[in-house]
């Protein structure tokens, strides 16, 4: 199993944290983003949209995180990372939804591109773009978290699923772009215990070969 990734492209770190916690071996194709190695003839004619991840098991490529970890877990159930019941089931992938449709998209590579080449946004006015989007999102998701009277020390209950994946490279952006996360306790402390285990130390950006 071989992953195009690259190492702070957040829907990458989120397929990474995956794999590890699934202890699934892969090998890393790096492809940067920075040098726009995605926009390459080569690369569209792996992912058309010239988006990462992209895996590739045998002669088959799969494309887009959230289908990437939906097959993952599909055909490596070892280590679920979603619970054994449907409303459960319901509940993790829509605290995922809430980064992965909602806060992520608006917050990457060619939106904030288009805002500084296009639009000639100066890098404070990125960043507040950013700012606002994520605070928005993260404030939906604290009071989606705090209301959760089960919740443990992850998302949803004792243990890692998707959802977790899936906020903890939200989280590492939001850094980047100087996020008061002190708003958001729920967040932090599920942070803290995701960051405590080696499979998300491991999926760190900073951890990978092509970290610059």
């Amino acid at each position: 199993m071989k992953m195009y990734g690259f190492f702070r492209s957040g829907t990458s770190h989120r397929t990474r944290i995956v794999l590890n916690l699934k202890q699934i071996d892969y090998e890393l194709l790096p492809i940067s983003l920075m040098k726009n190695e995605h926009k390459q003839a080569s690369f569209k004619a792996i992912n058309p949209q010239g988006f990462v991840p992209v895996l590739a098991i045998n002669d088959q490529l799969l494309i887009q995180s959230p289908a990437i970890i939906e097959w993952l877990e599909e055909s490596h159930p070892e280590h679920p990372l979603l619970p054994s019941d449907a409303l459960g089931r319901a509940k993790v992938r829509a605290l995922a939804a809430v980064v992965g449709c909602d806060i992520h998209p608006i917050n990457n590579k060619r939106i904030l591109d288009y805002l500084r080449q296009v639009l000639k946004l100066d890098d404070q006015q990125v960043e507040q773009w950013c700012q606002h989007w994520i605070d928005e999102g993260f404030s939906a998701l604290e009071t989606l978290l705090a209301a959760d009277e089960n919740r443990g020390d992850f998302c949803y209950g004792q243990q890692p699923t998707l959802a977790d994946a899936y906020l903890i490279p939200q989280v590492d952006s939001s850094k980047r772009f100087h996020v008061d996360l002190s708003k958001y306790p729920n967040i932090q402390r599920i942070y803290d215990a995701c960051m405590a285990l080696p499979a998300f130390q491991t999926a760190a950006p900073m951890k990978q070969p092509d970290a610059v």
